[in-house]
């Protein structure tokens, strides 16, 4: 049961396996199974029945697999090697607010502060 500190929307790097060291933006975490879904990574085939209720034909497709959380790293173009380790922080206005523990940056998730 884990604390996910990768966000919908955060850059990251597989840092493990067969997609080792391929980027990608983070589409969805599942916290609770400690697993996250990465944008046009980890792609696997379903076969798929033919019903009424999805109104597909059947056949097969092709989908987004969730990929464990330990083997992603988050990227920040800042530091040396590209990517970092995350760490809490109050701001100015007192909210808290995720930084990187190498360039001391804060990290912006999907454009926006």
């Amino acid at each position: 049961m884990g604390f996910a500190r990768i966000k919908k929307g955060d850059k990251v790097r597989v840092i493990s396996g067969k997609l080792l060291n391929k980027e990608a933006i983070v589409l969805k975490v599942f916290p609770k199974k400690n697993t996250a879904i990465l944008e046009e990574i980890n792609k696997v085939k379903k076969h798929t029945k033919p019903s009424q209720a999805n109104e597909n034909k059947g056949g097969i497709i092709s989908i987004d697999a969730e990929i464990n959380l330990s083997k992603l790293a988050l990227v920040d173009p800042k530091a040396k090697r590209g990517i970092s380790k995350v760490a809490y922080q109050l701001n100015s206005n007192g909210k808290k607010v995720r930084i990187s523990k190498q360039s001391k940056n804060e990290i912006v998730t999907g454009g926006k502060k």
